[in-house]
């Protein structure tokens, strides 16, 4: 079998370079052996503005911009529905927060999405004296349908190998790699947390930070925003919600906790009064870099191979804009973004 590529991975940032390979009429297969949740566990909300400190996500605009269409286009060929708006609400602590959120609210990368009006809380299953500020143009991304129906799409059209590469396997020939039966010009490895066993990236500085979540049923409660306050409340439809999420940087597995599960209950407690119901609960490696930026690159002998990885907890926005950026680069020999390329880690 002869194609342009072989991807690694079907989270968040291999379903994106998918997306680039077919809008550029190239070929491709992909391997994944499920192992990595972070994509399938991930909240899936796409925010432009950090609630911590109100200030602006990373070149929101450009990844809004790449990302909205990109879900829309997916949605249409494989009949899903996987983009909610939904409006995200900060939650105030103090009159302090409230005057902090008027100041930013005019700076620049700011003023289109942070709310002017202070949302006065009429929820009586809320503790909230202060208020909310809403952020505009904000939405959630089904991640765990997109990733489980892309796959299925793919397994139809037989480009899906449901099994972990050998990377002993891997040969490389003049201008091109050779997989078993498979002949490629590039392997694009997007395994998140995965590439610690890889022996062509793991010295890269991938740190990773374990995350969980509950789902929780809350008849009372009645939400039709994203509430973010030490956690966040996510509306899913018919009374429920999911609550997340908890940051581990020691353990790194996917095994759920009851640690977790009380840290999250507790947080919950301090922000809604009404009864609830935990019904499930999930944890997943994000693929976290130490200067919180992805990673993105060829090899720097075997030009031939590629990384797209490190997109932490915004990977439904900064998916889209990454696997662009390493396309253009592979195929058109464009410069990285230099805070994305992996080059930086040189020294």
């Amino acid at each position: 079998m002869k194609v342009d590529y072989i991807i690694v991975g079907c989270g968040l940032a291999g379903i994106a370079f998918c997306e680039q390979l077919l809008a550029n009429n190239k070929t491709f297969v992909v391997f994944d052996n499920n192992s990595q949740q972070s994509s399938t566990v991930a909240g899936g909300l796409y925010n432009p503005v950090t609630l911590k400190r109100f200030t602006p996500v990373w070149l929101s605009k450009i990844q809004l911009d790449l990302a909205l269409p990109m879900y829309s286009k997916i949605e249409k060929r494989l009949n899903v529905k996987l983009d909610y708006k939904i409006p995200v609400r900060r939650r105030f602590m103090s009159l302090v927060e409230q005057n902090n959120w008027f100041s930013r609210s005019d700076r620049v990368g700011l003023s289109d999405y942070m709310s002017l009006d202070i949302h006065k809380n009429t929820n009586q299953y809320i503790n909230s004296e202060f208020g909310f500020g809403e952020v505009l143009k904000t939405g959630r991304i089904d991640t765990k349908l997109l990733v489980s129906e892309y796959r299925k799409d793919l397994s139809k059209e037989n480009l899906l190998f449901r099994e972990s590469i050998d990377y002993n396997e891997i040969q490389f020939q003049e201008n091109a790699i050779a997989y078993k039966e498979i002949v490629a010009n590039y392997i694009v490895f997007a395994e998140g947390f995965g590439i610690k066993d890889n022996p062509f990236f793991n010295t890269l500085p991938l740190e990773g930070s374990k995350g969980e979540l509950v789902t929780i049923i809350a008849p009372n409660l009645k939400l039709d925003y994203v509430l973010k306050s030490s956690v966040f409340i996510i509306p899913l439809g018919h009374d429920i919600y999911r609550i997340g999420s908890t940051n581990e940087r020691i353990v790194k597995d996917n095994v759920i906790t009851t640690k977790a599960k009380e840290e999250l209950v507790n947080k919950l407690k301090a922000i809604i009064t009404c009864d609830f119901e935990v019904v499930d609960q999930v944890a997943g490696i994000r693929p976290t870099v130490r200067d919180r930026r992805p990673l993105v690159g060829k090899h720097s002998k075997h030009k031939n191979i590629a990384v797209l990885n490190g997109l932490g907890n915004r990977g439904v926005m900064i998916g889209p804009y990454v696997a662009q950026q390493l396309f253009n680069h592979i195929e058109n020999n464009s410069p990285l973004d230099n805070e994305l390329d992996i080059a930086r880690f040189d020294n």
